[in-house]
């Protein structure tokens, strides 16, 4: 006869005892490691316990724990599932500890006295656990009520319960487990540590790299790898390290934090995956203002107006009196084009006013909504001459009042301005090109020419300069082949500078090569389709004058 071996199927009872099993050890190392990987397991595997065999009682108290610490059931709801075990086993001390636990979180301390008392009278020698937890309750109470008798009956449970653990074999075994781990961590996090501060980063990763693989603590020492990667400016491995740290342990808020200042940092382009991060981090509900102030920036930078206003605003209302708040909220309504509310937010960034130079970059911000939306000439002046006061080194907000002088046709006194901003900073090429334009207005030639040429000396590809010196030697001087040079300059820096183009087209036909000129009208007009800087009725005529 053939002998076939044949495999038993397993019971459900041998199958449940299994899920049980893998469920007490992944609770075990979620409670000495604390990463969620474990928790969820441990979840899963009590769940999968009960459903295999509905009447094991330890299921449903530890299930009720777990669930607890996840916010997927509260107190009464952890209670319940108590009751349920002990239904199913009354005698199991473990069932009532964990009850008199879940009535200590509900504030029935008589029931929860109850209940430990029933955990000591069934559990006999092993009753340390039980004690302790009766003793800790008689503290509390002590604290509330000064009773001899509870003075008594703490001291009489907290001592013997301190004896007795030395027969509780589960609990003796757990804190040999905390006490190992424990120490093998100090062990590698010390040694990796000690080979930082010596510059030795190999040796320090290798003994992160130890830790890692010896004790429970993974989220630890991905941490400091990850910490050590951006010391080394290893960006991709730091990144890679603090994200399995997070995977490990998404409750660990640090980490979290990395992660987000990592990718806001060294990837700007994942603006959406840092948005993640920092929407993750909310749900720790510490420091919302500031994640909101920064979630802020991220919507403007996916042009996001909507959701960059609500974040600031956010951000503004949980703390009213922070500057950079009101500011940035006012930056995202003009950029929402809501002008009316952006001046009302600026104007109080003003009035907070937690740093002069600081505070004059915000006048220029709202100088400009004045002279350019609202053309409320008279507010622009004062809130840029405000600006002036608080830092006169501010030759931004200088040469803005400069330009509200030229709009309005006020020579004199823009060039007053252009000439303060120079002294300020005599090697800005921006300043001299603007004194230049407004002494060219003034009919002042040869002194817009030095400037010109200052602008261009400091900054020989500032293509405006380059096509108004030539404006100057062309309509000023009327010399138009000095002016080629500069209008050729100019679109050279720029090809798409249609302005000095049409420029070059009439100088050309200043001096006669009406070839030229017809090639740079034409080429002035397909330009103009585009740029739409000049008038193309103009520029058409000039094109049929030169063949008139």
């Amino acid at each position: 006869m053939t002998e076939h071996t044949i495999t038993p199927m397993l019971t459900p009872i041998s199958a449940a005892d299994g899920m049980l099993e893998e469920a007490r050890v992944a609770h075990e190392k979620y409670l000495i490691k604390q990463q969620e990987a474990d928790l969820e397991r441990a979840i899963e595997c009590y769940v999968d316990a009960i459903k295999a065999n509905p009447t094991m009682s330890e299921s449903y108290y530890r299930l009720a724990s777990l669930l607890l610490i996840k916010g997927q059931i509260t107190v009464d709801g952890a209670l319940e599932q108590c009751k349920t075990a002990l239904s199913l086993e009354p005698n199991n001390p473990n069932a009532h500890i964990y009850t008199g636990y879940f009535q200590c979180l509900n504030g029935d301390f008589e029931e929860a006295e109850k209940e430990f008392s029933l955990a000591i009278s069934r559990s006999g020698i092993n009753s340390a656990r039980p004690r302790l937890f009766l003793s800790k309750l008689l503290l509390n109470r002590i604290k509330n009520q000064k009773s001899v008798k509870n003075m008594v009956k703490f001291l009489y449970y907290f001592l013997s319960g301190s004896m007795m653990i030395m027969w509780d074999c589960p609990s003796l075994k757990m804190f040999y487990k905390f006490l190992a781990n424990d120490f093998s961590v100090f062990s590698y996090k010390a040694l990796g540590e000690t080979f930082e501060k010596m510059k030795l980063f190999p040796s320090a990763l290798e003994a992160y790299s130890k830790g890692l693989e010896k004790t429970a603590q993974g989220n630890l020492f991905y941490q400091k790898m990850g910490d050590l990667s951006l010391e080394c400016n290893d960006i991709s491995s730091c990144l890679e390290c603090y994200k399995k740290a997070f995977e490990m342990n998404p409750a660990d808020r640090e980490v979290l934090i990395k992660l987000a200042t990592i990718s806001q940092t060294y990837y700007p382009d994942n603006v959406d995956v840092t948005i993640d991060y920092y929407n993750s981090l909310l749900e720790f509900g510490i420091d919302l203002d500031k994640i909101y102030y920064e979630l802020g920036h991220l919507y403007l930078k996916k042009s996001d107006k909507i959701h960059a206003v609500s974040a600031f605003k956010l951000a503004e209302e949980m703390n009213p009196e922070n500057p950079y708040y009101n500011n940035s909220l006012a930056y995202a309504y003009v950029k929402a084009e809501l002008y009316d509310d952006a001046i009302d937010y600026y104007q109080r960034a003003i009035k907070l006013n937690p740093d002069a130079e600081w505070t004059s970059i915000v006048c220029h911000a709202l100088g400009a909504i004045y002279a350019e939306i609202k053309e409320n000439y008279q507010a622009a002046e004062a809130t840029f001459n405000a600006g002036m006061v608080l830092d006169p080194n501010n030759v931004d907000i200088q040469l803005s009042l400069g330009d509200l002088f030229m709009a309005q046709n006020d020579l004199d006194k823009a060039i007053k301005i252009y000439c303060d901003a120079i002294s300020v900073d005599p090697l800005n090429f921006l300043t001299y090109a603007k004194t230049g334009l407004a002494l060219w207005e003034k009919d002042y030639l040869e002194e817009s020419v030095v400037a010109f040429h200052k602008s261009i000396e400091l900054n020989p590809d500032f293509e405006i300069a380059q096509n108004n010196l030539g404006v100057v030697y062309l309509d000023g001087y009327g010399d138009p082949k000095q002016s080629l040079e500069y209008f050729k300059n100019a679109v050279k820096i720029n090809p798409n500078y249609t302005l000095a183009y049409f420029n070059l087209a009439r100088a050309y036909q200043a001096i006669g090569d009406k070839s030229s000129a017809a090639e740079y009208y034409q080429m002035t007009m397909d330009l103009n389709k585009i740029t739409e800087e000049l008038s193309d009725k103009d520029i058409r005529k000039r094109l049929y004058e030169l063949f008139e």
